[in-house]
């Protein structure tokens, strides 16, 4: 899934189709929010695996759409599904839920193109670094591999769970494996899952009883990584089920896609991500704990390089990878949109940021921890 890359498989399997009919919270309560505190709010960040920040201004590149630069076998019928004739329609078309409806009602961050660059802090711009950058708030050189080893760090979802309002209800959900090692699993005392393992844990329904079945039964396309849609619709179910209050939710795909140079699948993955993100929302507007009370923080761990011929990859050595960009809309995000000339931002500051946006402050215990995002809340 990451540096160091692996040889993966390309084929795609065939999944139960009725998948994205099986999640409903039900008939949607009447009842309203009253008094809107943040520290009655739920937070979830998502992160995106190596998704460029160019995709997500630009949309779709047309310079690799061919076979030896994107691997793809039909330009023409891909360009046909993705190119339009402005960056604003090909951004739109590629992610419509991000541009349709988050960026409208709250910002997103990291369109170098118009002054607002977002970049990592760690040296190594890959994924283990930069997962623990992300929900510690400061890089670590110790981490220096994707190796499968307990993260000596604490994050700020297990500094949250730590805070008797949050006890028992926080969770992550991870694509990669590793996940379980970057939070600490045996240590943060709050639930997570990653790769292939089954949800046994709370209410289990019947949805997250054949989920549980598929990720036992199908091909493995990638080592210790389902498809992203087997990862969503699992911490969904158990969202629906359990109620947590800060969660955090990784995907992959992006990442697997263009270490294989498939440019069409990489593009394919970034559309459905988009829309489990407008179904995770529409989840959560579903229902009255989360409803106008819930912050979504979106952040990506590293970018890629630049070029036709380094996109495909990320390092240190790679230019460009340390690029990034990041999003987040919820009840107390000010709606400013696509931000622009502003001073950059770093994938540090998301740990304060989710912090605050339940009303903690996160720096005030981790003083090396990146502030708050800038005028990310309303005042």
């Amino acid at each position: 899934m990451r540096l160091p890359h692996l040889s993966r498989r390309s084929t795609l399997c065939t999944l139960v189709g009725t998948l994205a009919a099986l999640f409903a919270f039900g008939a949607p309560s009447q009842a309203r929010r009253s008094e809107p505190e943040r520290r009655r709010r739920n937070v979830i960040l998502v992160l995106i695996d190596g998704l460029r920040w160019q995709e997500v201004f630009g949309g779709a590149d047309e310079r690799l759409m061919d076979k030896e630069s994107g691997g793809v076998g039909n330009p023409a019928a891909l360009k046909q599904r993705y190119v339009r004739p402005t960056a604003e329609a090909r951004r739109a078309t590629l992610m419509p839920f991000l541009w349709g409806t988050l960026a409208k009602q709250g910002q997103v961050f990291g369109n170098r193109e118009k002054g607002s660059a977002a970049r990592v802090t760690n040296t190594m711009h890959f994924s283990y670094p930069g997962y623990n950058e992300m929900i510690v708030g400061y890089p670590d050189p110790r981490i220096d591999s994707n190796d499968k080893r307990p993260n000596p760090n604490v994050s700020v979802f297990e500094w949250l769970h730590k805070k008797p309002e949050f006890a028992g209800k926080v969770a992550a959900f991870g694509a990669w494996d590793v996940v379980p090692y970057i939070v600490n699993r045996e240590r943060c005392g709050f639930y997570v899952n990653g790769g292939f393992e089954p949800v046994t844990v709370g209410k289990v329904s019947p949805e997250q009883a054949l989920l549980n079945r598929l990720k036992a039964e199908m091909t493995q396309p990638w080592a210790g990584e389902p498809y992203d849609a087997i990862t969503f619709h699992s911490a969904l179910e158990y969202l629906k089920a359990n109620r947590p209050r800060a969660m955090w939710l990784t995907f992959g795909e992006t990442d697997e896609w263009a270490h294989e140079r498939s440019y069409e699948h990489y593009l394919d993955a970034a559309r459905q991500t988009d829309a489990h993100l407008e179904t995770l929302w529409k989840t959560l507007q579903s229902h009255p704990q989360y409803r106008d009370r819930t912050t979504l923080v979106i952040c990506v761990d590293h970018g890629r390089g630049r070029t036709g011929k380094d996109w495909t990859s990320h390092s240190a050595k790679i230019p460009g990878a340390d690029e990034i960009w990041m999003a987040a809309l919820g009840p107390d995000i000010a709606a400013l949109g696509e931000r622009t000339n502003l001073e950059t931002v770093t994938q540090s500051q998301i740990a304060a940021t989710v912090a605050a946006s339940v009303g903690e402050n996160y720096r005030a215990s981790i003083p090396q921890a990146g502030v708050v995002l800038p005028g990310v809340f309303r005042k």
